[in-house]
């Protein structure tokens, strides 16, 4: 199903008109010919900026599977295949292999020639058989891996339909039918995929098979290659170009660590969630929490047929790790549900995007292992819960680091409030709330209470309570709080001297967190931990200055 619905997409995207086995090919060099084969010069493709990477303009070219064979794509292709050309400093062994892919590349051009009688393919071969790279004046910055094609008296003669149809029927596969596993017609299937998929992290750049068997425990039936799921060349070629401009496009594509996800709907919805999952702007956050929401009338849910799919890369080939079937109104429900379960209150109140949350989650972006990004891109789309062990990995960083971030709060009630069926009340869980006697997040709130007075009592201290404790405090609070509750009694002995405003506030607010606990947990499991977490969390952000006139030129500045 999923090669079908993309090869639904191709039919309806800018590739759909591209020559059978045609690509688009960024084209460095133009050599210009008159009909009679005579060389006229080399054009430039590239900016006049001369940027790095350019590789030129892209032109429709014929394509093919390439790997350590000599194989020419014809009248189109580097320019070791069209000239025969190789930097001076190469090995030896190099240039020979130059040398033998300028005469396949030759031979075919032949071949064409023969066949077609087109006047420009005939001036390309009479310019090919009298080749002399000593006299030819070749750019002085061409190297051997830009592609190189040609123009003949104004016209590009891999724009010819009889060329086109040529190199067509020089990729066929076989004459021997199956039935395509796509289409369900009888067609000669392709033996190798016509196109190699492009873009997928970690993958070979070159492009990696979504289809093939590489080794005989994957064949059966005498079938090798891609034959033992048989596809034919209209299906390969549409499936192969519509993940090529899924992944080329900025609207359709989300990479994130080693998985690259893909959305697109049935018909132009106009609709697409990678804006808003990267880089959530609050006005579109906002409009969409309003729409789902904010109606005592639901609006009816949109029923365009909406499709996501999640790649990584296996070796020498693509793995499909996930493949979602959904409806554009439902994915909006399940977005909207997404950022209501993340909101927090803040000084900014800015949504969290993506990759912050996923990243909060490890020590370094290296480390995203594929199974994070996918755990929040199902509660996205498909409204399915974080599961348990996100909670852990969340609480789990906020103990190794010390100190809670404002994306590791959000996963936390995240992955707290997915787990339940029903809706919590707006606002539920989003700032501090004095209601709550739980031992855990009374105890995280005291942490924060603690580091308040030690801020006040010695600015610009360097280290903390919290991170020389957080640790500790939030698995096995009655370990420390009483030692810590000592520490700050001269805290607030020196505050009471010297802040007397700061010191009223703070040892009020103490005394309030305080009352609610009546002794200390001895130790905390998860669900406690993460508890802990948002109370410290809620505590931080809420500061301790509400009511506080007199003390608020004493206020330490708050750190997220």
């Amino acid at each position: 199903m999923l090669l079908q619905k993309l090869k639904e997409y191709a039919e309806r995207s800018p590739a759909a008109d591209l020559p059978a086995m045609y690509l688009q090919t960024p084209i460095k060099w133009l050599i210009h010919l008159d009909l009679e084969g005579k060389f006229l010069g080399f054009v430039s493709t590239t900016g006049a900026a001369k940027r790095k990477n350019d590789r030129g303009k892209e032109y429709p070219a014929p394509s093919l599977v390439r790997s350590s064979g000599i194989k020419p794509k014809l009248l189109a292709d580097r320019a070791d295949y069209v000239l025969g050309f190789i930097e001076e400093d190469a090995k030896p062994k190099d240039k020979k292999r130059a040398q033998e892919c300028h005469n396949a590349f030759v031979a075919l051009v032949r071949n064409c020639a023969r066949a077609t009688r087109a006047p420009e393919v005939l001036a390309v071969e009479r310019f090919l058989d009298t080749l002399d790279l000593t006299t030819l004046p070749l750019p002085p910055d061409m190297a051997s891996g830009d592609n190189v094609t040609f123009v003949v008296n104004g016209m590009m003669p891999i724009d010819l339909p009889a060329v086109q149809e040529f190199w067509a029927r020089k990729q066929a596969s076989s004459e021997e039918l199956a039935q395509c596993l796509v289409c369900g017609k009888l067609k000669p299937p392709m033996k190798r995929q016509p196109i190699k998929i492009k873009g997928i992290p970690g993958g070979q750049p070159s492009g990696m098979a979504l289809v093939s068997a590489n080794a005989n425990a994957f064949e059966s039936y005498g079938l090798e290659a891609s034959l033992v799921a048989p596809i034919c060349q209209e299906c390969a070629e549409g499936y192969g170009r519509a993940l090529e401009q899924l992944i080329r496009r900025e609207d359709t594509h989300l990479t994130i660590g080693p998985c690259v996800y893909l959305f697109w709907t049935r018909e132009d919805a106009d609709f697409s969630p990678v804006s808003i999952l990267a880089s959530p702007e609050p006005s579109d956050v906002k409009t969409l929490l309003n729409s789902v929401y904010g109606r005592r009338e639901p609006l009816p849910l949109n029923p365009t047929d909406f499709y996501a799919v999640a790649l990584s890369s296996s070796g020498a080939r693509v793995a499909v790790r996930d493949w979602v079937v959904t409806t554009v109104g439902e994915v909006q429900k399940n977005l909207a549900r997404y950022f209501r379960l993340q909101r927090l209150a803040d000084r900014d109140g800015q949504p969290v995007g993506l990759f912050p949350l996923v990243a909060s989650l490890v020590p370094a972006s290296k480390d995203i292992r594929a199974n994070l990004p996918e755990a929040f891109i199902n509660l996205a789309i498909k409204g399915t819960p974080l599961p348990r062990w996100i909670l852990y990995e969340a609480v789990r960083r906020s103990a190794v680091e010390q100190r809670v971030t404002r994306p590791r709060a959000c996963v936390i009630k995240m992955a707290l409030l997915s787990q339940e069926k029903e809706i919590r009340e707006d606002g539920y869980m989003e700032q501090l709330d004095l209601t709550n006697r739980d031992p855990a997040y009374l105890s995280g709130r005291l942490l924060a209470v603690l580091e308040f007075i030690q801020e006040a009592a010695s600015p610009g201290i360097k280290a903390t309570i919290v991170d020389r404790y957080y640790g500790t405090a939030s698995s096995a609070p009655a370990s420390v709080y009483g030692r810590l509750l000592r520490t700050t009694q001269s805290h607030l002995s020196k505050l009471r001297k010297e802040k007397r405003g700061a010191y009223t506030v703070l040892q009020r607010l103490l005394q309030e967190v305080l009352a609610g606990l009546n002794a200390f947990p001895a130790t905390l499991n998860l669900q406690d931990q993460a508890l802990f977490a948002l109370g410290y969390y809620h505590q931080r952000a809420a500061g301790w200055s509400a009511g506080a006139a007199t003390a608020e030129k004493d206020l330490p500045k708050d750190e997220e």
